[in-house]
């Protein structure tokens, strides 16, 4: 097989916290590792307090856009990037855009026999704007072909994807008993992966369960309030979050890729919803059925407190075995070599 050229469109990246860095990190270094080359275009990295992670890749770059202020002008200073850096592009085989198809857009008219190609992950917020289905739909238009990150966007953003994925994960090395009465989040703490809800439940839960501890992984807007907080141990931002979740009994995740460590790890998913296209994000998936969805903090606090069991974990556990991130960079190299 040819060695590609392979260029990555992110707005964030490694060492930055987030689904989509994670992606495109693992991603990148699964083709790095077949002799691919891949260069990744991203906003400035921010390396958080603490973080000693070396995100570096053999036969990996990363081209970071000195953006500027967050500003209306911010695209034009992109675009503007783009254009003086054109060479990059049209010296690739492959241009992939995680989301961001709009940074390419002064190229894509003027070279349009290059091979573009996007990713859509997430949506944007709730209630979904006209406007944002509409640019979508135009990408979507645009580029070659595209992939989904979950069905829900078929439903909402009336994609038509080349491929649908859910994300990946390995499977943990060691096995262990986990922590009674414990449970782990991991993610950005704001109002969109939840930790609202559980915060919530944790206290709930608490009335019946004393002992019951809550471990937060992660930083957001809800870093300070929930500091203080009885059963609340909180530690921070740490990329290797995921190593831990088999220490606890349950992971009060709702992001694809939290669930999917959580299905490796054999450990019981509690996923929270708050409106109708998040729900439909978790409730149209493969794994629907071997995770608890919940709507609000007392039904995730009823099924802690009621010990309900749940016999679908060695299903989800045969199914996840197979989502690794091997498989994942071949779903991309087939999509670009057909």
């Amino acid at each position: 097989m040819k060695k590609l050229n392979i260029v990555f469109l992110t707005r964030s990246y490694y060492p930055n916290v987030g689904g989509v860095e994670k992606h495109v990190y693992e991603i990148s270094k699964r083709l790095a590792a077949l002799g691919h080359h891949v260069t990744i275009i991203t906003e400035d990295t921010k390396r958080e307090k603490g973080v000693d992670f070396d995100f570096r890749l053999k036969n990996v770059d990363v081209i970071e856009i000195p953006v500027g202020g967050d500003d209306w002008f911010k695209k034009f200073r992109i675009w503007k990037w783009v254009w003086q850096h054109k060479n990059i592009f049209l010296k690739s085989d492959i241009i992939h855009c995680h989301d961001v198809f709009f940074w390419y857009l002064p190229l894509a008219f003027l070279y349009p026999l290059k091979n573009v190609y996007t990713t859509f992950h997430g949506y944007e917020s709730y209630p979904i704007k006209k406007k944002a289905i509409i640019y979508r739909k135009i990408f979507e238009y645009m580029s070659n072909r595209t992939i989904c990150v979950g069905a829900f966007m078929t439903k909402w953003y009336h994609a038509h994807p080349a491929k649908m994925i859910y994300g990946a994960a390995e499977i943990p090395k060691k096995t262990t008993a986990p922590k009674k009465n414990s449970a782990i989040f991991i993610g950005r703490l704001d109002e969109h992966t939840g930790i609202d809800v559980y915060l919530k439940a944790t206290e709930l839960i608490r009335k019946k369960i004393k002992n019951f501890t809550l471990t937060v992984y992660g930083d957001g807007p809800y870093t300070e309030q929930l500091k203080g907080q009885k059963g609340i141990i909180f530690k921070g931002y740490d990329l290797s979050a995921e190593k831990e979740i088999i220490k606890y009994e349950y992971a009060f995740v709702s992001r694809y890729l939290a669930i999917l460590e959580a299905l490796a790890a054999k450990r019981r998913v509690v996923a929270v919803y708050d409106n109708p296209v998040k729900k439909d994000y978790l409730t149209m998936t493969p794994f629907k059925d071997w995770i608890d969805i919940c709507r609000d903090e007392e039904d995730v606090a009823k099924i802690v407190t009621e010990k309900t069991g749940n016999e679908a974990i060695t299903k989800a556990y045969t199914w996840v075995s197979e989502q690794t991130w091997v498989r994942l960079a071949e779903v991309y190299l087939s999509l670009w070599q057909k």
